[in-house]
């Protein structure tokens, strides 16, 4: 006769599968990650409970699994009305002089990616999810063109973002900002511990020590003159533990497998953008640019 049992887990995903047993009738087994409990017909308690290791595959945050296009489609919408809905919260704060403009700015530049960033498991794990979520910092990227170029006038996302209250520092920082989120999107995606420690550098590490710098900055480094100990710490901290945070958050759903050289891996990154961020060149080039490029650079050799 047929043996079939319907295995369902604790992530509401139900199997089914059949096969031949010639001394039982029909019997069904209740399957859990941690054992199998197989019922006979007309016998209420289990006739075995035999405990198994099953290794858990990856876990599937994305929508409509049977329609790919259709879930990253919400997906994309999803992650867009909650980057907009911080981007407009930090406007908010601007308009209302609730901050320093140089603090809602860096709250800004620390919150935005970190938070998109979050987003990525409602994504499929095709190339196509990557695509989809590279659409909504790509259009920013857009944005920031024609923003800068004095096209669309938006004097609240300025007032967020520049450092002056001149639109046309929307063609640097925050355009190199912008790419570099599509660029982690598109190329590397949450697969990668590079793409972890691109964001997590950028806006963890270089929103806080600014900061830091400012309000604890005292002591100043002695190969520039602008930038401080205490903000080069911060950085170094907190590029770090983001980027380990990251990693268990993305390892919890199956896209990387944590370990101790990822881990030291993180630690080089955030030193060496640390370092870069720290010297004078950044402050001639912007570091939105600097720190993106030495991330990557590095990160493509020790993770």
């Amino acid at each position: 006769m047929a043996l079939t049992y319907t295995s369902t887990t604790n992530l509401g995903t139900t199997l089914s599968r059949s096969q031949r047993c010639p001394h039982l009738p029909a019997i069904t087994c209740a399957y859990s990650p941690f054992s199998i409990l197989v019922f006979h017909p007309f016998v209420s308690t289990p006739i075995f409970n035999k405990p198994i290791k099953k290794k858990l595959e990856k876990v599937k945050a994305i929508m409509f699994d049977d329609n790919l296009v259709a879930g990253d489609l919400c997906a994309t919408a999803i992650s867009g009305v909650v980057a907009v809905s911080v981007l407009r919260i930090w406007e908010e704060t601007a308009k209302r002089g609730i901050f320093d403009q140089k603090l809602n700015r860096k709250l800004v530049h620390i919150s935005i990616g970190l938070v998109f960033m979050l987003c990525w498991p409602l994504f499929s794990s095709s190339r196509q999810g990557a695509l989809f979520a590279a659409l909504i910092p790509g259009l920013n990227i857009i944005k920031m063109f024609l923003m800068g170029l004095g096209i669309w006038k938006d004097e609240a996302t300025v007032k967020s973002m520049s450092r002056f209250g001149d639109y046309r520092e929307l063609l640097k920082g925050p355009l190199y900002y912008a790419a570099t989120i599509t660029l982690a999107c598109a190329v590397y995606w949450r697969g990668s511990p590079i793409a972890i420690a691109a964001i997590c550098n950028l806006c963890a590490g270089d929103g806080l020590a600014d900061i830091i710098g400012r309000r604890f900055g005292s002591q100043r480094l002695p190969y520039n003159n602008n930038k401080s100990v205490a903000g080069s710490v911060a950085m170094l901290i907190a590029g770090f533990i983001t980027s380990v945070g990251y990693m268990h958050y993305f390892c919890s759903f199956g896209y990387l497998e944590k370990s101790w050289e990822m881990v030291i891996g993180f630690l080089v990154v955030s030193l060496a953008s640390t370092l870069v961020e720290s010297h004078p060149l950044s402050t001639v080039l912007d570091d939105n640019l600097t720190v993106p490029l030495a991330t990557l650079l590095v990160g493509s050799l020790v993770l």
